[in-house]
């Protein structure tokens, strides 16, 4: 069996401990403007195009190259394109954000919408965008702000247990408020150029949060994913990594089955799969004691996930990597599916060796989704890490195929 242990010469300097440190404030600005791209499933492009592609395009060496695809807006970014004889690390994150959807258009002005991933009660009341078409330029898309969803009218009307809190609410009775009045009311909501199908976004950009280091706010699933692409990326661009092919990415449709990375990985065939995505903090969720669940805390340091299609080499590789470097981490399991963008190479019939990290936030898939910029820092640099001392393996000439396929962990010979 292979032995996962650092060598003298793959032994770095201990890098800057940037987890331990507020976040500095370009850095964060930057996490917002790709947090609020308008991306919803299906949409993503403004985010893999408008706000990742420019901003690696400005720091990328000439020799890397964009790979695109025909049926969603994924990126790729190609440290060493064409060589095929390079091991090649594809770290992925997802640009699409859960989105509302309009379902149907009332007599009475109300614009009736699909839930999608969200629970209906977090829902009411908050400020959203809808995405549409201009009727006054075919073709072209605008975004109308200053809509709510509602779904009672108020508490006059509600039912007895819903007072009580009893009965909740059903993703069939939500609807958005366009304030619309008079006569023909529907003709003025379509006027508008709404139509079924168009995505609907909570509006509601991120803030620093009340505790030290904290952030609140919409769509850290999966803007901090992109973010820690982009963030790996800058920092490795700056070093002659020449042992190891990095595939940076920028996936799309994970919400709604991890489609878009399934494809990607598919088309480039990664030989390693790394999915950077959002966790849980069971340790703070409320009401789920009885679950048992593993205490994972906002603050503590990114998930390494174990189990599913997770490869052990890899998860014991990075556990070594971050012990060396003083990285803090905290392990995560999974059973039959990880739940994320490392399981697209499974999904796709390819031959990687997969691993998922994530960061503990709370309130998962509602309007103000929290976290710790320090989980966010520590996994951007476990995972550079990871790559460069992928790349120093073997005396400098960096991993190869054979080495992941005689990786596997064995039981036998205990």
């Amino acid at each position: 069996m292979m032995r996962i242990m650092m060598s003298t010469e793959n032994k770095r300097t201990l890098i800057e401990k940037t987890w331990t440190e507020p976040m500095p404030q370009k850095q964060f600005e930057f996490m917002s403007k790709v947090l609020s791209a308008p991306s919803p499933i299906g949409f993503e492009a403004a985010m893999s195009y408008g706000v990742i592609k420019p901003e690696i395009e400005s720091f990328m060496p000439q020799s890397w190259a964009m790979h695109q695809f025909k049926g969603n807006a994924s990126v790729v970014f190609d440290s060493h394109p064409g060589r095929d004889d390079l091991t090649s690390v594809m770290i992925v994150g997802h640009a699409d954000k859960i989105r509302m959807q309009v379902r149907k258009i009332d007599n009475d002005g109300k614009v009736w919408i699909n839930t999608d991933s969200f629970l209906p009660t977090t829902l009411i009341g908050h400020e959203v965008k809808v995405f549409c078409q201009d009727p006054k330029n075919p073709g072209s898309y605008k975004s109308i702000s200053g809509c709510t969803v509602e779904a009672l009218g108020a508490i006059h009307f509600s039912t007895p247990s819903q007072r009580t809190g009893e009965q909740g609410i059903k993703p069939e009775a939500l609807y958005l408020e366009l304030h619309m009045h008079g006569e023909e009311r529907k003709q003025q909501v379509e006027a508008l150029g709404l139509r079924a199908g168009d995505p609907i976004l909570l509006d509601r950009p991120i803030k620093r949060g009340v505790a030290e280091d904290t952030f609140f706010g919409a769509y850290l699933d999966n803007g901090l994913g992109c973010f820690s692409v982009v963030e790996i990326a800058r920092q490795l661009a700056k070093e002659n990594l020449d042992n190891i092919r990095v595939l940076y990415t920028i996936a799309t449709h994970e919400e709604i089955g991890r489609f878009g990375s399934t494809q990607v990985v598919g088309e480039m065939k990664p030989d390693i799969l790394i999915a950077t995505d959002v966790n849980h903090d069971y340790e703070a969720a409320p009401g789920i004691g009885a679950r048992n669940m593993n205490p994972l805390k906002m603050g503590e340091g990114f998930t390494i996930g174990r189990g599913s299609v997770a490869s052990e080499f890899l998860v014991q590789t990075l556990e070594m990597v971050c012990r060396d470097q003083e990285i803090p981490y905290q392990l995560d399991f999974s059973g039959r599916d990880m739940g994320t963008d490392g399981m697209a190479a499974a999904l796709a019939g390819v031959d990687s060796a997969s691993l998922t990290i994530g960061y503990p936030i709370r309130n998962m898939h509602t309007s103000s989704e929290s976290a710790h910029t320090g989980d966010l820092l520590a996994s951007i640099n476990a995972i550079s890490e990871l790559v460069r001392y992928l790349n120093n393996y073997n005396g400098g000439k960096g991993l190869t195929t054979d080495d992941l396929k005689n990786s596997h962990i064995r039981l036998d010979n205990l």
